[in-house]
Protein backbone atom coordinates (compact mmCIF):
# COMPACT_ATOMS: atom_id res chain seq x y z
CA UNK A 1 0.00 0.00 0.00
CA UNK A 2 2.61 2.33 0.72
CA UNK A 3 3.93 1.58 -2.63
CA UNK A 4 0.73 3.08 -3.95
CA UNK A 5 0.79 5.76 -2.01
CA UNK A 6 4.47 7.37 -2.79
CA UNK A 7 3.93 6.38 -6.79
CA UNK A 8 0.22 8.03 -6.94
CA UNK A 9 0.96 11.08 -8.32
CA UNK A 10 -2.28 12.68 -6.87
CA UNK A 11 -0.93 12.09 -2.71
CA UNK A 12 2.64 13.06 -3.62
CA UNK A 13 1.87 16.51 -1.52
CA UNK A 14 1.51 14.75 1.75
CA UNK A 15 -1.86 13.24 1.14
CA UNK A 16 -3.66 15.83 -1.00
CA UNK A 17 -5.24 15.87 -4.60
CA UNK A 18 -1.98 17.14 -6.88
CA UNK A 19 -1.66 21.03 -7.17
CA UNK A 20 -3.74 21.34 -3.11
CA UNK A 21 -0.43 23.34 -1.68
CA UNK A 22 0.94 23.56 -4.12
CA UNK A 23 2.50 27.54 -5.07
CA UNK A 24 1.11 28.06 -8.22
CA UNK A 25 2.99 29.84 -11.12
CA UNK A 26 0.58 32.61 -12.03
CA UNK A 27 -1.39 34.97 -10.00
CA UNK A 28 -4.70 34.37 -9.80
CA UNK A 29 -7.16 36.69 -11.33
CA UNK A 30 -9.13 38.00 -8.07
CA UNK A 31 -5.25 39.26 -7.50
CA UNK A 32 -4.61 41.13 -10.86
CA UNK A 33 -7.41 43.82 -10.08
CA UNK A 34 -6.83 46.84 -8.50
CA UNK A 35 -9.72 48.72 -6.82
CA UNK A 36 -9.53 52.52 -7.92
CA UNK A 37 -11.69 54.72 -5.72
CA UNK A 38 -13.94 57.13 -7.69
CA UNK A 39 -12.73 60.63 -7.77
CA UNK A 40 -15.14 62.47 -5.96
CA UNK A 41 -13.61 65.18 -3.70
CA UNK A 42 -15.74 65.72 -0.74
CA UNK A 43 -15.86 69.41 0.69
CA UNK A 44 -13.22 69.09 4.11
CA UNK A 45 -14.61 71.23 6.71
CA UNK A 46 -13.24 73.14 9.31
CA UNK A 47 -12.23 70.41 12.86
CA UNK A 48 -14.85 71.91 14.85
CA UNK A 49 -13.78 71.53 19.22
CA UNK A 50 -15.81 69.56 21.11
CA UNK A 51 -18.86 71.40 22.49
CA UNK A 52 -19.00 71.57 26.51
CA UNK A 53 -22.44 70.17 27.62
CA UNK A 54 -24.79 72.97 29.38
CA UNK A 55 -24.80 72.58 32.59
CA UNK A 56 -27.80 72.88 35.33
CA UNK A 57 -27.81 75.50 38.10
CA UNK A 58 -26.36 74.15 41.39
CA UNK A 59 -23.97 71.35 39.29
CA UNK A 60 -20.47 70.99 38.00
CA UNK A 61 -19.97 69.96 34.36
CA UNK A 62 -20.39 66.70 33.55
CA UNK A 63 -16.05 65.94 33.48
CA UNK A 64 -15.64 68.60 36.21
CA UNK A 65 -17.74 66.53 38.80
CA UNK A 66 -15.48 64.44 40.00
CA UNK A 67 -14.37 63.85 43.79
CA UNK A 68 -11.01 65.32 43.79
CA UNK A 69 -12.66 68.66 42.36
CA UNK A 70 -15.46 68.65 44.99
CA UNK A 71 -12.78 68.47 47.74
CA UNK A 72 -10.82 70.91 45.64
CA UNK A 73 -13.41 73.20 46.53
CA UNK A 74 -13.97 72.64 49.84
CA UNK A 75 -10.28 73.34 50.68
CA UNK A 76 -10.14 74.44 54.08
CA UNK A 77 -13.41 73.21 55.70
CA UNK A 78 -13.58 70.12 58.34
CA UNK A 79 -14.48 66.60 56.63
CA UNK A 80 -15.09 63.03 58.48
CA UNK A 81 -13.41 60.81 55.77
CA UNK A 82 -14.25 57.15 56.10
CA UNK A 83 -11.67 54.57 54.53
CA UNK A 84 -11.67 50.83 54.22
CA UNK A 85 -8.78 48.85 53.85
CA UNK A 86 -9.61 45.46 52.97
CA UNK A 87 -7.10 42.69 54.08
CA UNK A 88 -5.90 44.63 57.10
CA UNK A 89 -6.38 42.67 60.34
CA UNK A 90 -5.92 45.66 62.84
CA UNK A 91 -8.40 47.42 61.36
CA UNK A 92 -10.37 47.26 58.06
CA UNK A 93 -12.27 50.60 58.08
CA UNK A 94 -11.43 53.64 59.52
CA UNK A 95 -12.81 57.43 59.89
CA UNK A 96 -10.02 60.44 59.87
CA UNK A 97 -11.53 63.68 60.35
CA UNK A 98 -9.19 67.00 59.69
CA UNK A 99 -9.41 69.42 57.57
CA UNK A 100 -9.15 69.50 53.49
CA UNK A 101 -5.83 70.56 52.87
CA UNK A 102 -5.73 69.19 49.18
CA UNK A 103 -6.90 66.89 46.68
CA UNK A 104 -5.03 65.61 43.77
CA UNK A 105 -6.84 62.82 41.78
CA UNK A 106 -5.02 60.00 43.93
CA UNK A 107 -4.91 61.17 47.02
CA UNK A 108 -6.31 63.34 49.68
CA UNK A 109 -4.45 65.58 52.67
CA UNK A 110 -6.43 66.25 55.51
CA UNK A 111 -4.70 68.00 59.06
CA UNK A 112 -6.36 66.96 62.46
CA UNK A 113 -6.48 70.64 64.05
CA UNK A 114 -6.36 69.32 67.19
CA UNK A 115 -3.23 66.97 67.11
CA UNK A 116 -1.65 68.25 63.85
CA UNK A 117 -0.97 65.50 62.38
CA UNK A 118 -1.66 65.21 58.70
CA UNK A 119 -2.90 62.49 56.80
CA UNK A 120 -2.50 61.11 52.89
CA UNK A 121 -4.79 59.09 51.60
CA UNK A 122 -4.94 57.70 48.56
CA UNK A 123 -8.55 57.80 47.21
CA UNK A 124 -8.43 54.15 46.32
CA UNK A 125 -9.04 53.46 49.56
CA UNK A 126 -11.72 56.18 50.27
CA UNK A 127 -15.43 55.27 50.84
CA UNK A 128 -17.33 58.51 51.45
CA UNK A 129 -17.16 62.16 52.97
CA UNK A 130 -18.75 64.33 55.35
CA UNK A 131 -19.34 67.82 55.98
CA UNK A 132 -20.96 69.76 59.37
CA UNK A 133 -21.85 72.42 56.81
CA UNK A 134 -23.06 73.16 53.34
CA UNK A 135 -20.55 71.84 50.63
CA UNK A 136 -19.23 73.77 47.09
CA UNK A 137 -19.74 72.53 44.63
CA UNK A 138 -20.04 75.08 42.06
CA UNK A 139 -16.66 77.33 40.82
CA UNK A 140 -17.39 80.77 41.16
CA UNK A 141 -18.78 82.35 37.54
CA UNK A 142 -15.57 83.02 35.36
CA UNK A 143 -13.18 81.74 37.50
CA UNK A 144 -14.11 78.26 36.89
CA UNK A 145 -10.59 76.05 35.36
CA UNK A 146 -11.11 74.06 32.09
CA UNK A 147 -10.94 70.83 34.30
CA UNK A 148 -11.48 68.44 30.90
CA UNK A 149 -7.71 69.49 30.01
CA UNK A 150 -6.45 69.60 33.47
CA UNK A 151 -2.67 68.43 32.68
CA UNK A 152 -1.39 65.01 34.17
CA UNK A 153 0.76 65.50 37.34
Amino acid sequence: MSQNYNQNPEYRTYGYPQGYGAVPSQTPAYGTQQYIPPQTQVPTQPVQQPQVSPTLPGQLPIEASYIENILRLNKGKLATVYATFENNREWNAKIFKGVVEAAGRDHLILSDPQSGVRYLLPMVYLDYVTFDEEIEYEYPYGLAPNLSTYPPR
